[in-house]
């Protein structure tokens, strides 16, 4: 590939350094119409314009909102006929519409959530892997971006974490042109002029350069008064090491603004009043909030002027000289309206994340559900209305299910999650209190007077802890705490991207080895009830790893472990095993010294392990039995978070977000054994991806993303489907008894199964029905009587407890009295001093109970002496008048033998791991004691 078809990335420093060449849109469409290339005097960017008179590229900050209280549009539009209008438009010219996909990506590894509709071609179509589902096509795409989630309120509608993307595309092949740069703009200024009316003149076309997703092209920036509406991207390369390297599809990728369109259709205050109104007036309500819509105006038409790099107070302070307003006074005015607007953006994207399965947590798309959920908590606390979270919400869905109908039938799961990680959050913001007040004290010893960056951002991380918190607890304690005003957007670009695993290091050892070769036939997908075969040997690596031209032996994947079994050579065998795949090649890891007396073209005999092999299908089938019996018990957000397949039992990892009861194990079970015993056939498909998507959905892909343009599809009847690579038998009663054995949280929001099948689950409900027998020989009874023999047991011990504990008691009362009979008198104080080695810590304060209420100038000091020292002091009620505190005699002594102590006046204990200083305990007690005395 030439040079001409290469750019280096780190030669420009940023995206928005890069300039673009003048012929790049020196297109017909521009020539015909009268538009000539500009520099903006303000930001230095080109654009095209037919307003010869104009200097600035359109855009804020360069200029002001021209269209507030001064709509540009012919009509004015709501949300959704914004989104029909441009839909039909394209519709009319050429384009297939096509439902939105999912808002969270799970067809991607590199991303958690859709962040623009090409997001939903990348990389298949882009690349060429797969076809488009329509060329060219039209989309309105929900979206999500957490890069600008701090901006979110203060901007007035400009920047949103949730939004529709219109995206009008073009995939164009080498061999086949749908259309480039030239229709694109003709289309987008014939919907912005003629559809619309907007006045020709008005638009500018700002020249930039974009990256997103690992592509990259020139694009075109519409602008219309002040307000980017459009970005229309031609994507002509690929991001590869820092490098842009031009690719052979060339994609028209739009980006049309959705809530922009309609904001500039109806020149409103802000962009939440565009969008919002019915919800923004019932927040409105719910606060007591009362708002000027045209001191809103005015301030979110000079807001657009300070955008760029903005300070919030700073932009308030400029915009407070514009208004003749004091600065306080704006302040107080427009925080709680911009808690409004966050609110309303963040719960409208807080109900499509759950929609769609997402459970709140502390890592992935579960750790920015939870960070939206704790804004919006903080939003709703400053406005006074955290009641109303659920009656936002409820609004929110009844007011997008209209369009997006899963919002309703997920709502049961939202709230209920919802009244989950509510009480999640109260139980961080009490805990996080007392963590503020510890690090304030520990500041302030130090003298330091504030809580720093990022020390903010751990306290959100460890602990949970939004900054307003922080700062409400700090200054309590005298410390000052500067809220950054990128805080939540920094932290979201540590969380927005989803963790790729590295190559396996074996494919890295072995790739040089590899190559020239042929890919290997893979017969345990073409006869998965295979037990031997022959094959070739190709290659024969560091006298271990051989690659034959076929196998049966599975590979490890997709949390099934790897087949093993031997290698027959004339009066010789190999044992393999290992095996692995490395790209299309299968590659066994064999262990004997026979290795030597093979050569590259010898034909093998190969045996599997038919017992391992037959285990692990088994259990393959039944993680899928049982991954659908958990989402029919648990609800739709249940997804699959793992799996390992083990010989003997296996886990599944599931999404939840509480703990599992026995109800829920026993339903499951219940239901996998109903699918067992339908004996249900295991089909097997090899399809297309856009086939297997357009039949199935993303539900494919419950054990991750699958590569290549063909996806291995087992669907278990309308029971499970799923894209896997993994060995499975021909029906599910080939599974056999499912039994659970155990279930356990592994982290936040992720469930463990731990089950086991056929013959396994037999012997392990064989072995409980063993240890069932030989209780019953215990407790000598029959299953029947069983229940009662035990209540009968409890009761007894429990008598038999109360019997105990009133002979230790009697024993404490003589004990104590013979002990009072050998103290020692100081001063007024009778002290008690005993050292035990044959008792346990209870015994030693009910003594020391008794000495005290026996004689109420007594302090009694007795201490158990084992690997370890324990302490126990009490003091009667006339040795604490007199000055004696039990507590802080306890914490004395055990620091003087090494250890630590605490209590209160009337009782304290302590202890020691080291005995080495326990015989110093009398003396220093009598030391005390006198002391004490002596006041």
């Amino acid at each position: 590939m030439g040079n001409s078809h290469i750019l280096n990335f780190t030669q420009y420093g940023s995206l928005k350094s890069m300039r673009i060449d003048e012929e790049e849109f020196s297109i017909p469409f521009f020539k015909e119409n009268g538009f000539v290339r500009k520099k903006c005097k303000s930001c230095g960017s080109y654009f095209w314009t037919q307003a010869l008179d104009r200097e600035n590229c359109g855009d804020a900050p360069c200029q002001e909102y021209e269209f507030i209280e001064h709509k540009l549009t012919r009509n004015s539009f709501e949300l959704n006929e914004m989104r029909k209008t441009f839909l039909s438009f394209f519709e009319k010219n050429g384009h297939e519409p096509i439902k939105p996909y999912p808002i969270v990506a799970r067809w991607r590894d590199d991303v958690y959530f859709v962040g623009a509709s090409i997001y939903n071609f990348q990389p298949y179509v882009t690349e060429g892997i797969t076809p488009p589902p329509a060329n060219p096509l039209v989309i309105s795409q929900p979206c999500l971006r957490f890069t600008d989630i701090d901006k979110v309120g203060p901007t007035a509608g400009r920047h949103l974490v949730i939004f529709e993307m219109g995206g009008a595309h073009a995939f164009n092949y080498p061999d086949k042109k749908i259309y480039w740069k030239d229709e694109t703009i003709r289309l987008h200024h014939e919907l912005l002029t003629k559809e619309l009316g907007v006045k020709s003149e008005l638009v500018t076309y700002k020249e930039h350069f974009w990256s997103g997703g690992g592509n990259a092209g020139p694009d075109v920036e519409a602008c219309v008064g002040g307000l980017e509406i459009s970005t229309l991207v031609f994507m002509k390369y690929k991001l590869v090491n820092d490098k842009f390297i031009e690719i052979p599809i060339k994609t028209v990728d739009t980006g049309y603004g959705i809530e922009r369109w309609t904001w500039l259709s109806k020149g409103s205050p802000s962009g939440f009043h565009a969008i919002y109104k019915p919800i923004l007036n019932k927040i409105l309500d719910f606060s007591g909030l009362k708002i000027d819509e045209k001191l809103i105006a005015n301030y979110t038409r000079l807001s657009s002027k300070f955008i760029e790099g903005f300070d919030k107070k700073t932009l308030r302070k400029k915009i407070s000289e514009k208004l003749g307003i004091d600065f306080l006074e704006l302040d107080k005015i427009f925080s709680p309206i911009e808690n409004v607007y966050a609110v309303l953006d963040h719960t409208k994207a807080l109900v499509f994340i759950l929609s769609e399965g997402i459970v709140p947590s502390n890592t992935g798309e579960g750790y920015l559900a939870r960070l939206l959920l704790r804004r919006i908590m903080r939003a709703l606390k400053a406005l006074g209305i955290e009641e109303k979270l659920e009656d936002i919400l409820e609004a929110q869905i009844f007011f997008w299910s209209k369009d997006f109908p899963a919002l309703k039938d997920s709502s049961d799961y939202i709230f209920e999650i919802l009244e989950v990680e509510k009480k999640k959050y109260y139980e961080t913001v009490n805990r996080g209190i007392e963590i503020v007040k510890r690090l304030s004290k520990e500041l302030s010893r130090k003298g330091i007077k504030e809580i720093s960056r990022e020390q903010l951002i751990n306290l959100y991380e460890s602990h949970g802890l939004v900054p307003e918190i922080v700062e409400e607890t700090a200054l309590k304690e005298g410390i000052e705490v500067k809220i950054p005003e990128d805080f939540f957007s920094t932290l979201t670009k540590t969380h927005s991207l989803a963790v790729k695993h590295e190559p396996q290091t074996l494919g890295k050892m072995l790739k040089e080895e590899l190559k020239g070769l042929p890919p290997t036939r893979l017969l345990y997908y073409e006869f998965p009830y295979m037990k031997s075969f022959s094959a070739k040997v190709l290659k024969i690596i560091d006298s271990k790893y051989i690659v034959l031209d076929q196998t049966c032996f599975y590979p490890e994947g997709g949390g099934q472990k790897s087949d093993t079994g031997v290698l027959n050579f004339r009066e010789f065998s190999l044992k393999v095993i290992d095996t692995q795949k490395i790209g299309n090649i299968v590659v066994h890891l064999v262990e004997g010294e026979s290795i030597k007396d093979i050569k590259e073209g010898d034909i093998v005999n190969c045996e599997i392990d038919w017992n391992r092999r037959e285990s692990l299908m088994r259990h393959h089938t039944a993680t899928h039995i049982v991954l659908g019996a958990a989402r029919r018990v648990l609800g739709n957000h249940v997804w699959q978070a793992g799996s390992q397949l083990e010989l003997e039992k296996s886990r599944l990892d599931i999404t939840h977000y509480k703990r599992l009861t026995e109800k829920d194990v026993k339903a499951i079970e219940k239901l996998a054994f109903q699918v067992i015993m339908q004996n249900i056939p295991v089909e097997i498909e090899l399809m297309p991806r856009e086939k297997a998507e357009k039949a199935y959905g993303f539900r494919l892909y419950q054990g991750g993303v699958i590569p290549g343009s063909q996806i291995r599809v087992v669907k278990i009847g309308d029971w499970d489907v799923e894209a896997c690579g993994g060995t499975h038998c021909k029906s599910t009663g080939e599974v056999g008894l499912i039994k659970i054995l155990q279930t356990e949280r592994i982290q936040d929001g992720v469930e463990r199964i731990i089950f086991t099948h056929g013959i396994s689950a037999l012997l392990d409900v064989q072995e409980k029905e063993a240890k069932l027998e030989r209780i019953l020989g215990l407790l000598k009874t029959n299953p029947e009587r069983l229940e009662e023999a035990i209540i009968e047991l409890i009761e007894k011990e429990k008598h038999l407890t109360k019997e105990v504990k009133r002979l230790k008691l009697n024993l404490a009362s003589i004990e104590a009295k013979n002990l009072l009979l050998r103290a020692e008198k100081i001063g007024d104080f009778k002290l008690v001093i005993h050292k035990f080695i044959d008792k346990d810590e209870d015994e030693l304060i009910m003594i020391a109970n008794e000495i005290s209420n026996l004689e109420s100038s007594s302090i009694a000091i007795l201490y158990l002496v084992r690997n370890n020292v324990r302490i126990i002091v009490k003091a009667g009620d006339k040795a604490i008048k007199a000055g004696v505190n039990a507590g802080e005699i306890a914490s004395k002594l055990a620091k003087a033998i090494g250890g630590s102590g605490s209590g209160k006046p009337f009782f304290g204990q302590g202890g020691s791991s080291s005995i080495e200083k326990v015989d110093e305990i009398p003396n220093l007690a009598k030391e005390m004691l006198e002391k004490i005395s002596k006041k």
